[in-house]
């Protein structure tokens, strides 16, 4: 029997910064995130994951006029305590306007919602249901709002604190559910089931 040893090299933010910047301009097929000093890898959305987000920013957009969700996962965000971290959420609630002048790496003060839609992938449960929970509610962003196509669930997370979100909703597709203030919408997740495989 062949034991084999798992090893974390730690590595800077700007490390990081430098290696997720060449590696994305030579492959548009993954996007890079920081967690706790490790490289995490994201793959590309598939075309329900597209309307999903596409999905919310209509229903943003009917209720919130003075917001604009960015979509598309393009959009990095410095994360967690002292902005350690990195991350490329699949839909950012946030002013227009607002990431203008700010790099890859945008300050996330005024961002008022990361979304994550998850994928069929091995890493979803430790990314999108544990790490960026803690991450988001450690920056401080009011609501992360996960829609999990696994699951057939849509959980949003409100009130942030260290080390997680106090206040977590979910409701089973085909629900509504309320994203509570300062985003203050409420969905109608029934259309949703329409982009679950």
């Amino acid at each position: 029997m062949t034991v084999m040893a798992e090893r974390t090299v730690q590595m800077s933010v700007e490390e990081f910064e430098k290696i997720a910047e060449v590696l994305e301009r030579e492959s548009d097929a993954v996007r890079f995130e920081f967690f706790d000093g490790r490289i995490g890898v994201k793959g590309m959305t598939d075309g329900d994951h597209s309307e999903i987000v596409r999905w919310l920013q209509a229903r943003c957009m009917q209720v919130r006029a003075d917001m604009w969700l960015y979509g598309g996962g393009e959009l990095g965000l410095k994360i967690e305590t002292y902005r350690q971290g990195r991350a490329k959420p699949d839909a950012v609630l946030a002013p227009p306007k607002y990431f203008a002048g700010q790099g890859d790496w945008a300050n996330p003060d005024r961002v008022l919602m990361t979304v994550e839609v998850t994928s069929y992938d091995s890493d979803t449960n430790r990314r999108d249901r544990k790490e960026k929970p803690a991450a988001y509610a450690d920056t401080g962003i009011p609501v992360y709002l996960l829609i999990d196509r696994d699951d057939c669930t849509v959980t949003v997370h409100s009130d942030p604190a260290p080390g997680g979100y106090r206040a977590v909703c979910t409701v089973k597709l085909g629900a509504k559910v309320t994203l509570p203030d300062p985003v203050g919408i409420e969905l109608d997740t029934e259309e949703l089931k329409d982009f679950i495989r």
